[in-house]
């Protein structure tokens, strides 16, 4: 399996790359958290918000393109919030009837849902940004400044270490089957339904055994090295003058986007 699989990181020299991992971290929940603020149909305030990813994309010289067509990934479970389209009191902007129930559709839900979509694309956008202009180790090590559990922070790492793993295993047990299921050139690979239900099992059971044996194997192997929990690195992460004037004029570009979208 290829190494960037799972690692969507891009490699430049750009001045978002070059900022603050910890400062990259608090300016996406910031930004996430304005979003969630803005009042429902706050249509300007969310196209200044998509106008301020679109330039930090360009800043870190990122297709917004390629930006925009990752958070599409988020709109199934923003999709879910389709409820409210009816659950939501107010005028009605359509009637569905289905036999004995009639549904309406109201215009506030119909607002609330797509607000809910959109700040959905948004956040996703802005942790797509982070990702691509962050390494991994230094995304890590940025969590772990910001003082957040120890433990959280090494589940995460070691999910991320061993995700590339786990797919090698995986693919090793599908190229077994692969090569133990005869067939004839015209004849359907994997026999019924219920022999693919059956093998899916027995893959799956084997990989979770496989994966806890070198668990167990790489945390005795880990304690042997002298692990105490503690991640290091060697990249110093220091607040330089450009990273204080950034969070500065991003916090001032949030402000004013917040009152503007409760003036207008």
């Amino acid at each position: 399996m290829h190494s960037n699989v799972f690692d969507r990181y891009r490699q430049a020299e750009s001045f978002v790359h070059r900022l603050d991992p910890r400062l990259k971290v608090v300016l996406t929940a910031l930004f996430i958290l304005s979003n969630l603020l803005l009042p429902d149909g706050a249509w300007w305030g969310f196209a200044a918000s998509f106008v301020l990813l679109m330039a930090g994309s360009l800043l870190a010289q990122l297709s917004p393109w390629l930006v925009l067509r990752r958070s599409f990934i988020a709109v199934p479970f923003a999709l879910a919030a389709v409820t409210t389209t009816f659950a939501t009191p107010g005028p009605p902007a359509l009637v569905l009837h289905f036999g004995d129930m009639v549904l309406s559709l109201t215009r506030p839900g119909l607002v609330r849902f797509l607000s809910i979509v959109i700040r959905s694309l948004l956040s996703v956008q802005m942790a797509i940004l982070l990702t691509s202009t962050t390494s991994f180790p230094d995304l890590i090590h940025a969590l772990r400044h910001l003082r957040l559990p120890s433990t959280l922070v090494a589940i995460i790492s070691f999910m991320y270490r061993y995700l590339f793993l786990l797919s090698d295993e995986a693919m090793r047990l599908l190229r077994a089957r692969a090569a133990r299921s005869a067939r004839l050139p015209s004849a359907r690979a994997g026999g019924s339904v219920g022999w693919r239900a059956r093998v899916a099992g027995n893959m799956a059971g084997q990989l979770f055994v496989r994966s806890f044996e070198r668990s167990d194997r790489v945390y005795n192997a880990m304690l042997a090295r002298g692990y105490d929990g503690h991640l290091y690195t060697l990249n110093p992460h220091a607040m330089k003058g450009r990273d204080w004037m950034t969070l500065a004029l991003f916090l001032l570009i949030l402000l004013a986007l917040q009152t503007l979208s409760r003036l207008v």
